[in-house]
């Protein structure tokens, strides 16, 4: 069935312009569209579907499980919240559990109104044990070519990123190797300026979770996060109010302007009240919204969706366009989704968020259905 929306915003090329919509499971035309049949939306936004390309779990389900209807629980979560293309992210785990994520992430179709699994972050276990945060010790491996492959094959090739911590002996073997594969990202990292730079040299164009599990940026020292802003690399920000000050999301947004992607970095709590979880394997504690191991302060993860990031970065000071972009085409661009995610023009499929004035959620499309608010 055809739809049509009149009398939207659009979010095109980065900016908001006056127009309409015409869809089915794809965008049919954009721009000037007739009231005739079809949904006023009284002048508020409209955007792409958000992509959330660094996501382990929310509603008590995680990728990690490797479990079906988990996945398909997730899949309707993130799209009752606008979000219509997500990344399974995984935690730093033995080889046998995340083949059984990869396994199942393989297996997975989209539920009826749902979000589409896009593919996998491996989030470790390439990671440094000096920055390892909420990953489990025990777990972390070396960067190991034929274990990337392993799991890139488990999970059908839909490995989208893998995170490596480039200081680690094998790793820039691995960054040449892989980065032809998926996207490269640099992150639970001691690494220095140099060292950092050699990996964005040797293939590396990301940077996961910016300024946490990582050195702080010191002028005479500037690390990762200096390399990352040299090297024109890509960087995504969890903006929950509590992994960054409202400061560093500012600033952020003005050093990585275009290649900035804000992410959920969510955990199982995400939906749910306050309580004890686990993440990766650890027990987690939720209050206030704040997810951390038990008995420490480390930061295990977040409690938001990325509508929520959206709305907090806006509220930080940081401009709805910007905002609107850091969820939608940067982050899709990253992980190589751009060519169907992230952007409205006529051909892409209808992944459709619209918007009211106060970023209330007034309706989600999935491949042009609607979806059901959760």
């Amino acid at each position: 069935m055809m739809i049509k929306i009149y009398n939207a915003k659009l979010f095109r090329n980065g900016s908001f312009q006056k127009g309409g919509i015409v869809f089915d499971e794809k965008i049919r035309a954009l721009g000037s569209v007739s009231p005739e049949g079809g949904l006023d939306a009284d002048g508020c936004w409209l955007l792409p579907g958000l992509v959330d390309i660094h996501t382990h779990a929310a509603v008590g389900a995680d990728a990690s499980d490797g479990n079906l209807a988990g996945l398909a629980a997730l899949s309707r979560y993130y799209a009752g919240r606008g979000v219509t293309a997500w990344c399974a992210t995984t935690m730093t785990l033995p080889e046998s559990v995340l083949r059984r994520a990869m396994e199942a992430v393989r297996q997975f179709r989209r539920p009826s109104g749902g979000a589409r699994l896009a593919g996998v972050h491996l989030e470790g276990p390439f990671l440094s044990p000096a920055k390892k945060g909420a990953q489990a010790a025990d777990s972390l491996r070396t960067p190991d070519i034929g274990l990337f492959h392993r799991l890139n094959e488990a999970a059908g090739g839909a490995v989208r990123m893998v995170t490596v911590a480039p200081e680690l002996p094998g790793a820039m073997d691995l960054i040449r190797e892989v980065s032809g594969v998926c996207t490269v990202s640099l992150g639970h990292t001691g690494a220095d300026y140099d060292n950092a730079m050699a990996a964005y040299g040797a293939g590396a164009s990301h940077t996961t979770h910016l300024f946490n599990a990582m050195p702080p940026f010191h002028h005479r020292s500037p690390g990762v996060i200096g390399a990352a802003f040299d090297a024109g690399a890509s960087a995504e920000l969890i903006c929950d109010g509590i992994h960054c000050h409202p400061a560093a999301v500012r600033m952020a947004f003005r050093l990585f302007a275009g290649r900035l992607a804000l992410v959920s970095d969510s955990m199982r709590s995400a939906g749910l009240a306050d309580g004890a979880y686990t993440l990766g394997g650890q027990d987690v504690t939720v209050k206030n919204g704040r997810a951390t191991l038990k008995g420490t302060d480390t930061l295990a993860g977040s409690s938001i969706h990325l509508l929520d990031g959206l709305r907090n970065a806006v509220a930080f000071g940081v401009p709805l366009e910007e905002a609107a972009a850091a969820a939608t085409s940067v982050p899709a661009r990253i992980a190589g989704l751009d060519r169907w995610a992230g952007s409205l023009a006529v051909g892409r499929m209808a992944d459709l968020l619209l918007l009211d004035r106060d970023l209330g959620v007034k309706r989600v499309y999935a491949g042009g259905q609607l979806v059901e608010k959760l």
